[in-house]
């Protein structure tokens, strides 16, 4: 999809290509609209944190804003440059991000306390290693996917034992933002050849990033609401501004 303008970057050498003309805009940016997407994902991870902290929740959800932060800043690098190394900074943290999701899932009915973060950190590092060796394709993409998989169990068992219909309603955001994240992302990957005609490009990977953004938002704040009741910290889901929602808590005094 090269453009005619020339490369601050140099020549592309990632080995996916999205469906955006390169350095249409800027010579800056190599897919304008796939970086600057990705903008929204820290400004509602960083609401998601500020939360996090003032109402002093679990270090594991401030290093789950901090995750979604990291991998967004990573995606706007890859973006800009669509260069390999800046690939696959986008890609690990991706990795990573799934298997803290993983961990806060399902460590609260794990026994064995350290043996769940000793091995997500060990396979984590593993594979940050393997990738940045064998450069997988294909392979991340089911990889990923798997990993995603292994997290819709185990919110649909949080959302059925949920009451509460202000915090049913963020798991039911969450799972609209997947569907139609995945269905942009779809789009934009399997018939390229034919937008690519259109005299408006609808920018599918740029509007993925958009719902993967919120829908990283909305499942952070559910999560949020579940283990705060499971603590018994009284969990209520306000709205900052109107419209983002967020996880009002009341500690008993001995926390």
């Amino acid at each position: 999809m090269a453009d005619g303008m020339s490369s601050f970057w140099g020549p592309v050498t990632s080995k996916q290509d999205w469906c955006e003309p390169n350095y249409k805009y800027s010579s800056y940016f190599a897919e304008l609209f796939n970086t600057m997407s990705n903008v929204p994902c820290i400004i509602l991870a960083l609401i998601g944190l500020v939360n996090s902290l003032r109402q002093r929740f679990e270090k594991r959800f401030s290093v789950l804003h901090i995750s979604n932060m990291i991998l967004a800043i990573g995606s706007m690098l890859y973006h800009a440059t669509l260069q390999r190394l800046q690939q696959q900074g986008d890609e690990t943290p991706m990795v990573w991000e799934m298997l803290l999701y993983i961990y806060i899932l399902y460590s609260p009915d794990w026994h064995y306390r350290s043996t769940m973060p000793t091995f997500l950190f060990l396979y984590g590092l593993g594979f940050a290693f393997a990738h940045s060796q064998l450069r997988f394709d294909i392979g991340f993409k089911v990889h990923y996917a798997l990993l995603c998989l292994l997290c819709i169990p185990r919110m649909y068992k949080y959302y059925i034992y949920t009451e509460d219909k202000s915090a049913k309603r963020l798991a039911k955001l969450y799972a609209a933002t997947l569907s139609l994240g995945t269905l942009c992302w779809l789009v934009d990957r399997l018939l390229c050849k034919g937008i690519s005609k259109w005299y408006f490009n609808p920018q599918g990977h740029a509007l993925w990033h958009i719902f993967m953004g919120f829908n990283s938002y909305y499942a952070n704040t559910f999560l949020m609401y579940c283990r705060a009741q499971q603590r018994g910290w009284v969990p209520q889901v306000k709205h900052f501004l109107g419209f983002f929602p967020y996880v009002k808590i009341e500690k008993p005094k001995a926390q």
